[in-house]
């Protein structure tokens, strides 16, 4: 290591520097760290791991690093030039802190300054500035050490949470001592609510230079010049302008509608000078509107010190209900991404060595085709983002806003990440289109629902800041007419008769409802109202639920109705039992639930309770969550019968299901060309051409009635053996292989006249059948169907290498699907067959093998089984249907008619497979996943 540096040299060296940004800043750093006594990046990790110049470069597409310094775990560091916007480093670093892994300190620096900004999650924000002139003492050099060897050294111990409730003490004094002089609860209310968005808008740079702060300073022995010069700013607020010699951006957004102000008077000036000095900028919006509601409201001011629902409880809703899907989704885009990136990146590298070697044009084939792979790979990302910031949350309860709040930041992360991979992969950098237009409430109380709208508001302007974007275009409050005041389950006509409010549509639904006993609801609701809401909701929630119960029907009605996808809510743990549980029956009906936490702590009105939640959906949700374990099935009373996810895979299964052939490539052709190939004459090998064309069979083409196609099949063939068979090689050259030549996989692009996957294992087990048992792979019925054994499957496919009726009719009974809808993935509302946890784990009546053939109950499946299909085969091809007809006629549409003879003939088969269990007739679909787990444990222990 370099011996140490004198601060007195290092000042003195720098302050007479004239050098740009590139030309210095890696000797500036390597000078610090000699000034410290620290390694340089080269000296601590000369492979870059954790302690580089340039953090990412190699990964953007640009060259342009995230970082030009980083110290993993310690700080991320940008340079700027002599005298530059520091600022504008700052903001560079906060929009890739992610990709530094969240370094607990940001540093920018100019040369001349270092400034140090925290990074630290839940704390308050600290910025600390170092001069030069500082690093000549020893507690300026004592802080610079403090970067590189102890950032917590700068963490403050002060929480955002602690500032909120601070501010929030204040502001129940400022109202009270407008109560006291008479001002209206309402109008002191928007007042206030007025002030506290002046204070955070200084806080974060939106009114220049502490201006809020010095009119209250400046009034404070005249205390009705502040009222004036507020109706003055509030009237620039308004509009955008000039308050003396300051610009005033536009707000607008109805809170500054109008310039009224109230006089106040020596103490609420104190009151106010005091929370000036607080950092705004560091309030938590997921308990502002919370907080803040108690200061405003005198219904509510009792609560004040009382505990509060935090974000983290919020978000035991918001992820499982709106953020899962979108991140399931996320990962499979990024995948997909990366594919894409990495395929076009082999075109850039070729398409190099193109340009130097035989100066190809600069619109040569790889270099438009790497411009296609790019504006691919910009389309798919652009798209995913614009279906987050197309996402529409409501919260038909929505208070304050939290709810809104949490729901509208998690979406901005997660944009945020798809900015970072546009970014990383060289495709763009936009701004994140999610905005607070998104997000609907409805709210009764006139308190919260203004403070909800200035939550939502001061949250959104604060991730901008938070995460280097800048603030919002002008008017920077922006009406929110989808934030309503209003009744959300019970409404008059013009008649006065009692109607159903009408909810936004939304994506999601989520929300804490109020939590209102049976026997209470008469007493705070008045006779009226509960006459009008048992009449209105008669026959959809019992009488006397609590009611909580009808933001649940109200939610399943809008699911139902496809008004909403998924919905999340609180509710007592009462909702578990009794007439409160009818609404969650009712939910199972229409659709199902996918997520509960059956029992938790909660905070109502300031007060620890213990809840339930409850998400729910149509039904297409087929993974189930109960109390942070994966389920299988979620009852009304939030329990689940069985937990499937223990079954095991069963060795007695083994060699039995297939997955067919992956083709990569047009190898299938329509009839009329596999007929010229089959007659054709004998090939030079005195083979016919039937050796490698083949009936082929997808996944569509079971379900549907699809024109017939074939399969030129050389499976394992050398290409000296494949060339043998002449028409059929000669069509795989002449279309196949120049595509199979631009695959990125080997394998493809080597034995381009094979398939990708030739499924030689599963050709071989059917091979001494007289015919096989197919299923698609992905189907909205679990169906099942005989293919001769000439026939090659592809991958859409799963082929079970057995040909006799009693296993075919074990497969296609109840008992089965029941098991592969439970234990099988999803894909939309289309169930997903996985042999691996459908098939394998499945406990046959008998061990597959071992069946007694002239057992009785073995015959009855196999006869049961043989009138099925031949009653579907019957029904397929009519001898004396019109073509037209025969078109319609599909296994599709056969089941989603479900005519009764087709049920008979389901019920035969299940009650014989039933009795092959020796189990009863009339079991429950529960009952009979539970035994077959029980049975499925036993095998697999044997």
């Amino acid at each position: 290591m370099t011996a140490a540096l004198a601060p007195q040299d290092f000042v003195a060296k720098w302050r007479q520097s004239s050098l740009k940004e590139s030309a210095s800043k890696q000797e500036h750093f390597i000078d610090l760290c000699h000034l410290v006594g620290h390694a340089t990046p080269a000296e601590q990790d000369p492979q870059g791991a954790t302690f580089t110049f340039e953090a990412g470069a190699e990964k953007q597409k640009g060259g342009q690093g995230w970082a030009d310094v980083w110290l993993k775990g310690k700080f991320g560091w940008e340079y700027k030039g002599k005298h530059a916007d520091l600022d504008k480093a700052y903001q560079q670093l906060l929009q890739y802190r992610e990709a530094l892994e969240n370094p607990p300190l940001l540093v920018v620096s100019d040369i001349e300054r270092i400034v140090i900004h925290t990074n630290f999650t839940n704390t308050v924000k600290r910025v600390v500035t170092l001069t030069l002139d500082d690093l000549l003492t020893p507690r300026g050099l004592d802080q610079l050490r403090d970067v590189f060897n102890n950032p917590n050294a700068f963490k403050s111990s002060q929480t955002p949470a602690q500032v909120t409730q601070k501010a929030a003490q204040e502001f129940a004094r400022l109202a009270e001592q407008l109560r006291l002089y008479g001002v209206a609860p309402q109008p002191a209310a928007h007042f206030l609510i007025r002030i506290l968005f002046c204070l955070f808008a200084e806080d974060v740079g939106l009114l220049p230079n502490k201006l809020f702060s010095r009119l209250v300073k400046q009034s404070w022995m005249r205390p009705g010049d502040l009222t004036k010069r507020l109706r003055e700013l509030f009237s620039r607020m308004a509009t955008g302008g000039y308050f003396g010699a300051e610009e005033i951006a536009h707000f607008n957004g109805g809170l500054f509608n109008d310039d009224t102000a109230f006089d106040l008077d020596s103490d609420s000036l104190n009151i106010l000078a005091r929370v000036s000095d607080l950092d705004w900028s560091n309030i938590e919006p997921s308990i502002f509107g919370t907080l803040f509601e108690r200061s405003l409201d005198p219904s509510k001011r009792s609560q004040i010190g009382a505990h509060y629902t935090s974000k983290e409880d919020i978000l035991l809703i918001v992820e499982p209900v709106l953020m899962a899907p979108l991140r399931r989704r996320w990962v499979e885009v990024q995948a997909e991404a990366r594919e894409i990136a990495a395929r076009r990146d082999v075109l850039v590298e070729t398409t190099s060595v193109e340009m130097t070697s035989v100066g190809a044009t600069s619109r040569s084939p790889l270099r438009k085709k790497r411009e296609q792979l790019t504006n691919e790979l910009r389309v798919l990302l652009t798209n995913f983002a614009a279906e987050i910031a197309r996402m529409q949350v409501l919260d038909p309860a929505c208070g304050s806003g939290n709810f809104l709040y949490v729901a509208l930041r998690e979406l901005l992360d997660l944009e945020k990440q798809v900015v970072l991979l546009m970014d990383e992969l060289g495709v763009g950098h936009p701004m994140p289109t999610v905005t607070p237009a998104q997000l609907h409430g409805i709210e009764i109380n006139a308190y919260a629902h203004e403070l909800a709208q200035t939550t939502v508001w001061i949250g959104y302007i604060q991730w901008l800041r938070e995460n280097g974007f800048g603030a919002p275009t002008e008017p920077i409050l922006k009406p929110l007419h989808t934030i309503l005041q209003m009744d959300a389950i019970l409404a008059n006509d013009d008649n006065g008769k009692p109607i159903e409010p009408q909810w936004f549509p939304a994506d999601v639904i989520v929300g804490n409802p109020p939590f209102l006993g049976g026997n209470k609801v008469r007493q705070e609701l008045g006779n009226k109202y509960v006459d009008d809401l048992f009449a209105l909701y008669k026959d959809r929630v019992p009488a006397f639920a609590d009611l909580v119960c009808y933001w649940f029907e109200k939610a399943r009605e809008q699911i139902a109705s496809g008004k909403a996808k998924r919905a999340g809510l609180l509710a007592t743990q009462a909702i578990r039992g009794g007439v409160n549980r009818k609404v969650l029956d009712h939910i199972k009906e229409t659709g199902d639930i996918f997520w509960a936490q059956s029992d938790r702590d909660w905070i109502l009105e300031g007060a620890a309770v213990r809840v339930s939640m409850v998400g729910f959906d149509n039904g297409s949700e087929l993974t189930r969550s109960l109390d942070d374990r994966p389920v299988v099935r979620i009852n009304p009373n939030l329990t689940s019968a069985s937990d499937l996810t223990t079954a095991h895979r069963l060795s007695e299964n083994q060699k039995i299901c297939f997955i067919g052939t992956k083709k990569a490539g047009a190898f299938d052709i329509d009839r009329a060309f596999a007929r010229s190939l089959l007659e054709a004459p004998r090939n030079p090998n005195g083979r016919s051409n039937s050796d490698v064309v083949f009936p082929w069979l997808n996944g569509e083409a079971i379900v549907r009635r699809l024109p017939q196609r074939w399969l030129i099949y050389f499976g394992e063939m050398s290409k000296e053996d494949a060339a043998l068979y002449e028409k059929p090689f000669e069509y795989v050259r002449k279309y196949i292989y120049p595509e199979r030549q631009k695959n990125n996989e080997e394998r493809a692009r080597v034995k381009w006249w094979q398939p990708r996957r030739p499924a030689t294992e599963m050709r071989e087990a059917v091979a001494h059948l007289k015919r096989y048992i197919a299923t698609p792979r992905v189907s909205k019925y679990r169906i099942f169907i005989w293919v001769s054994p000439e026939t090659i499957a592809d991958d859409g496919v799963y082929i079970f290498a057995r040909d006799d009726d009693y296993f075919f009719g074990v497969l296609h009974s109840r008992l089965h699907e029941l098991w592969s809808l439970r234990l099988g993935t999803a894909l939309t509302d289309r169930p997903r067959y996985t042999p691996t946890t459908t098939f394998e784990t499945f406990p046959f009546p008998w061990s597959p093998g071992k069946e007694p053939q002239n057992d009785p109950r073995v015959r009855a499946i196999a006869q049961a089984a043989r009138e099925l299909v031949e009653k579907r085969d019957q029904w397929l091809n009519p001898s004396d249907a019109a073509p037209a007809e025969i078109k319609k006629r599909t296994l599709t549409n056969l089941y989603n008619e479900r005519p009764t003879w087709l049920d008979l003939a389901h019920k035969q088969l299940d009650d014989a497979v039933l009795d092959a269990y020796g189990w009863e007739r009339d079991l429950s679909d529960e009952e009979i996943l539970k035994r077959l787990l029980e049975l499925n444990h036993q095998r697999a222990s044997a």
